[in-house]
């Protein structure tokens, strides 16, 4: 038996240990508005609609932790001055770059 979706290999621990610098680095580039350093850590391409970029707009990331595995990263962290709690799952590419991000809110307010 086959299947229709070949299994993909995971990305070898230097690519993930890439893409979890390159989270740390985006925030890093959309607190300080550098759209330009922030683009240079995207996947060419992932800018589609299934890209949710996480936005800058006067705000900062306070990330609390990082997790990571293969293809995936997700950061925890609080937006301020908001005070807000949020969830990035970000998926890499096979080199490491931002391929995609969804970000999540804590439904209660703090």
């Amino acid at each position: 038996m086959t299947s229709r979706h070949p299994r993909r290999i995971p990305p070898s621990p230097v690519i993930t240990d890439s893409g979890v610098d390159h989270v740390r680095l985006a925030y890093h580039y959309l607190d300080s508005g550098d759209t330009d350093g922030y683009g240079s850590l995207l996947h060419e391409g992932s800018l589609g609609p299934d890209l949710e970029a996480p936005r800058g707009d006067g705000s900062r990331h306070h990330i609390t932790r990082i997790v990571a595995e293969g293809d995936c990263v997700v950061a925890m962290g609080r937006l301020a001055p908001q005070q807000r709690d949020f969830v990035d799952v970000f998926t890499l590419s096979d080199e490491g770059m931002l391929r995609a991000c969804r970000r999540y809110y804590s439904a209660r307010p703090h």
